[in-house]
């Protein structure tokens, strides 16, 4: 008996999980950002903040837009403010939740840095309930400009709301 209501219940979440990724369902993330892995001598920590609003034009797939702000903590007490904004695509795999994301973005880092960004990352969507999510990712933002100075790699954690 167990082993049937344990089936049914396995079941039932499988398939309103698979749901969340179909066409035509809007997507909101909030995510903190910048829990950086960097290679920089100069800089301490980074901490930031950001917001993903999409649209799944089809199952699975799924175009964004995003805003971001961070602040870097620098060793010479010159702290920097960076603002992002870009967009992307990301493909969601139904079967574990993993999604792999591609984007371009413009980075502004006070006071007159200007970076083009290539941003691929993974994350993994774990379902609290059926709307909203925990996602924990790691990115790259590889800077086409200026390589070493613009190039970051990172961790995030958001909330995801699927609507």
């Amino acid at each position: 008996m167990k082993k049937i209501i344990f089936t049914l219940l396995l079941a039932v979440f499988s398939l309103s999980a698979s749901a969340q990724f179909e066409q035509y369902t809007s997507y909101l993330n909030t995510s903190l950002t910048g829990l950086n892995l960097s290679y920089s001598k100069d800089q301490k920590v980074t901490f930031g903040m950001q917001a993903t609003g999409g649209f799944f034009v089809v199952d699975d797939w799924m175009l964004y837009g995003r805003f971001g702000y961070n602040h870097q903590f620098v060793k010479n007490g010159t702290d920097v403010n960076n603002v992002q904004i870009g967009a992307g695509t990301r493909y969601y795999i139904q079967q574990n939740g993993i999604y792999l994301g591609i984007g371009l973005q413009y980075e502004h880092r006070a006071p007159n840095h200007n970076y083009v960004q290539l941003t691929p990352e993974v994350g993994y969507c774990f379902f609290l309930n059926q709307h909203v999510t925990i996602e924990p990712a790691v990115y790259y933002d590889l800077c086409m400009n200026k390589f070493s100075e613009g190039s970051t790699v990172g961790l995030k954690v958001g909330f995801g709301f699927f609507f």
